[in-house]
């Protein structure tokens, strides 16, 4: 278990970072994510855990909820808008674990969160990323 101390970056630096990666993004991809929400937890909560087939809190440190751009429909209405999670607890232990700085794990969260807005799968998502090592 990790001590999360005082000096533990809190939810408004989590939040403060996740909106800074979704501005470093080109234009082409912001336009497209003006309705959607960042939100941060200490930790997933089963419901979520159960939507992504994981069982233990400390393996999840993102996930998207809300229907891909593809998806999107003027017939839409009263839906709750698209969000992008992030688990405190779970990115704050990676974070110590990997050595990673911070705002480049929350980036690489948000980013990987906003392909699925654009709806890339994870299996997608990975390959993109083995092909950018």
């Amino acid at each position: 278990m990790i001590a999360i101390t005082a000096g533990s970056p809190d939810t408004a630096t989590f939040e403060r970072l996740a909106h800074q990666a979704i501005r470093h993004l080109p234009q082409v991809f912001r336009r497209h994510l003006t309705d959607v929400v960042v939100r941060v937890a200490e930790f997933a909560d089963a419901e979520q855990l159960r939507s992504v087939g994981l069982h233990d809190p400390w393996t999840l440190s993102g996930l998207y909820h809300g229907h891909p751009v593809s998806e999107h429909s003027i017939w839409t209405s009263g839906e709750l808008p698209p969000m992008i999670w992030l688990f405190r607890r779970p990115l704050l232990r990676e974070w110590r674990e990997t050595g990673v700085s911070l705002d480049d794990l929350i980036t690489h969260v948000v980013i990987h969160e906003v392909g699925h807005h654009f709806g890339f799968t994870d299996a997608q998502m990975h390959a993109i990323e083995n092909e950018a090592d």
